[in-house]
């Protein structure tokens, strides 16, 4: 992106007209996510066609999160040019992740033996049969914790990036990066180089797919509605109420750790990215939406090399929403046999959700398969109990996604203060409504919007705005061009 110079100061002194209401992101997506209830409730057999629109949707933004993960990672290591500084984000994000799971899954028991959701069900377990948690589940079984941290080594680099394995991508991104770092930056610049402008690319790819996010959301939500209908909420209500309600007080919590940890007003950011929470509520799923909010975190202050490893590590190492909802589900179960589990009973299953509860994301029936590991290892309920909760499951996505995708921007904010990676006065930039980097405007598409921003910087005096958070300036970083056959073209390469 290219800032015009000073001279187009006073052309560019125009006040900006207001964007339309519906030309607003977030206005149609919730338009979009309305009229999908509505179609699935009154016409629940056209609402459960229209599935291919979510999933379609969905597919496009998979298409390319492995790629920018890799981009994303790779870039930022080099930028900050520490391999120590990598290897205490890693740990300090685990330890951050392991504590907020334990709390959730403690949190949850709490609810449950609280509010006893299942208690009088009286459920006979001769009713009950295995064949639709095994249809939900694919006949998997639950990984072992040996089996887990091995299959985040990938056999193949190439089959990662095919597979979308986004542990395993993470996994390889990390010895890339290093690697550039240990290589030296300035003789690895053509590489950075090219990178940099892949990544421009895969930004504005990004920006297109989500001019049909609206579609995506109207096809998904109208499917689940018509798909399983608002009629189950009345059987399941308590239950519901639980889940939500504890995930209402965990958001209350996070609000805490948030300021208290980073100073971050949690309300605002909220609001910030109200398009991508409104968006992954409305497909049921945080993946939808990984590259935008990762993008946003950046340009709230967060470095990208922070924020690179921290959220694709989260979104299968710190599941607070599933969490909760797994220990509430247990208890649930439990009380619907009859069954009122002591304290070391309590305690085992809270040991089990724990290794069970990990690299969940992106597995098909993956809390059914958690449930039922947990169900076998304390041989209280019969495993074939968790098809009790397949008419409800459905129904708490949105709690689970919302818990998850919020979960993961805290610790992001977390460990970013933590690590000294986190500027506060660019998120309140951020929060008023500035795009505070060259690479989130390509993202967000508000490329020109960021040219008139920087133009006013300038003419203030003001330092121009960095690439990417905590990275280089534009200029810092030579454009990677191809050249004809036949003339050869030297790429400058500006000293550190």
């Amino acid at each position: 992106m290219k800032i015009p110079d000073s001279a187009a100061l006073k052309a560019s002194s125009a006040p900006q007209k207001k964007k339309p209401l519906y030309r607003s992101l977030f206005f149609q997506i919730l338009i979009a996510v309305v009229a999908g209830v509505l179609i699935g409730h009154f016409w629940p057999n056209i609402g459960s066609t229209l599935r291919p629109l979510g999933d379609g949707f969905i597919q496009l933004i998979k298409m390319i999160i492995a790629p920018l993960i890799f981009l994303v990672i790779v870039t930022g290591i080099s930028a900050v040019g520490d391999v120590k500084a990598v290897g205490r984000v890693g740990v300090k994000a685990l330890l951050y992740f392991t504590a907020a799971t334990l709390f959730a899954l403690v949190f949850g028991l709490v609810v449950g033996n609280i509010v006893q959701p299942g208690a009088g069900l009286n459920i006979d377990p001769a009713t009950l049969s295995q064949d639709a948690v095994d249809a939900k589940t694919g006949h998997a079984v639950p990984k072992d914790a040996a089996a887990f941290l091995l299959d985040v080594i990938p056999t193949s680099v190439i089959g990662a990036f095919a597979n979308n394995s986004l542990l395993q991508v993470l996994f390889f991104s990390v010895f890339f990066g290093a690697a550039i770092v240990v290589i030296g930056r300035q003789r690895c610049m053509p590489v950075i180089s090219l990178m940099e402008t892949v990544l421009e690319l895969i930004f504005k790819i990004m920006s297109w797919i989500m001019k049909v996010a609206p579609i995506g959301a109207f096809g998904a939500m109208a499917f689940i509605i018509g798909q399983y209908g608002l009629d189950t909420l009345g059987t399941y209500a308590l239950l519901i109420a639980a889940c939500y309600g504890a995930a209402i007080v965990f958001i209350g919590l996070l609000f805490l750790v948030a300021w208290g940890f980073a100073r971050v007003p949690l309300w605002q950011f909220l609001k910030y990215t109200r398009e991508e929470f409104l968006l992954a509520l409305g497909t049921a799923s945080t993946e939808a939406v990984m590259p935008r909010i990762m993008t946003k975190l950046t340009n709230a202050g967060c470095s990208r090399a922070t924020t690179g490893l921290v959220v694709p590590t989260g979104y299968s190492f710190n599941l607070d929403g599933a969490a909760i909802y797994l220990s509430i589900s247990l208890l649930f179960l439990a009380q619907a046999f009859g069954h009122n589990l002591d304290l070391g009973q309590q305690l085992a299953a809270l040991g089990v959700l724990l290794l069970t509860s990990k690299g969940m994301a992106g597995v098909p029936g993956s809390s059914f398969l958690a449930l039922s590991a947990t169900a076998a290892a304390l041989g209280i309920f019969p495993v074939a109990g968790v098809a009790l909760l397949l008419g409800a499951d459905r129904l708490m996505d949105s709690m689970r996604v919302v818990v998850n995708l919020l979960g993961n921007c805290v610790a992001t904010f977390v460990v970013a203060k933590w690590e000294g990676q986190f500027d506060r006065g660019v998120m309140v930039r951020a929060f008023r409504g500035e795009i505070t980097n060259e690479d989130s405007a390509i993202m967000l598409g508000k490329e020109e919007a960021f040219e008139e921003q920087e133009l006013e910087r300038l003419s203030e005096g003001q330092e121009p705005s960095p690439k990417f958070r905590g990275g280089p300036v534009s200029g810092d970083i030579p454009r990677f061009e191809m050249s004809r056959p036949g003339q050869r073209q030297e790429t400058p390469i500006s000293p550190d």
